[in-house]
């Protein structure tokens, strides 16, 4: 299992780590208000996670993006396509991992972040619609993942400029049969059969969306990155809202 998680930043907790998706695959490059909610999360100036915007103050992420991470050691940027310049830059005042994650399968794979300074709407910034509670993608249909991650699995290098790409929802059913054991009902699988598109290292907690630019999963896991038969996971938010709501 492969986090997707940008190991360059967190070097010191690289070797304990599953891996984690860290980077768009098979992407093009996004354009102003294609994901205006995305933000990107930054350790030392750099960055290793992505996030979506839920509100002024609030932002989600996946649960390991939080992993040994204090809320003093990190900032958001938000509003920019570069992750390294322009946007709006804020500390985080508190970080809220959910209960029950379990680090070892991934499972409710989902953290709120509270930020010290609210991030007002913009002309370049705006904030993410949650998907219902309780709902979840059906096979076959359109979403869409952006990230700054890496281009290709096991790369160090990560893109300055955000990509986007679009891949199909793969029924769980079919998933679990290309995971065994490892796809919980807390999750949501998108990839094409042939592999070329996916997340990577580097996009884990970025935005899974449906055509609607709903926000319905957050990018988690997967087997390398784009490889045949192997989607990417993501955390499902219709599964998570009670979390969710309660931190808002």
């Amino acid at each position: 299992m492969q986090i997707k998680f940008a190991l360059t930043a967190l070097a010191s907790l690289a070797a304990a780590l599953p891996q984690l998706e860290t980077s768009i695959v098979g992407g093009v490059a996004a354009s102003v208000g294609d994901f205006p909610f995305i933000v990107s999360l930054s350790r030392s100036g750099s960055h290793f996670c992505g996030g979506s915007l839920l509100n002024a103050n609030t932002v989600i992420t996946a649960g390991h993006c939080s992993r040994g991470v204090s809320a003093s050691s990190v900032s958001v940027r938000a509003g920019s396509l570069s992750r390294t310049t322009g946007g709006t830059v804020v500390r985080v005042s508190r970080i809220v991992t959910h209960p029950n994650f379990i680090y070892s399968t991934l499972q409710n794979d989902v953290s709120i972040w509270k930020l010290a300074t609210p991030i007002p709407t913009s002309s370049t910034i705006g904030y993410a619609t949650l998907a219902a509670a309780g709902s979840d993608p059906a096979g076959g249909s359109t979403s869409e993942t952006a990230g700054w991650g890496t281009t290709s699995s096991g790369s160090g290098s990560l893109p300055v400029q955000l990509l986007k790409v679009s891949v199909p929802i793969i029924a769980r059913s079919s998933c679990q049969t290309m995971y065994p054991d490892a796809v919980f009902t807390d999750m949501v699988c998108a990839g094409l059969p042939q592999g070329g598109k996916d997340s990577c290292q580097g996009d884990s907690g970025g935005p899974l969306v449906d055509s609607s630019k709903t926000l319905i999963g957050l990018v988690s896991w997967g087997y390398g990155c784009a490889a045949p038969n192997q989607p990417g996971v993501y955390a499902r938010i219709g599964a998570l809202r009670s979390f969710i709501d309660a931190n808002l």
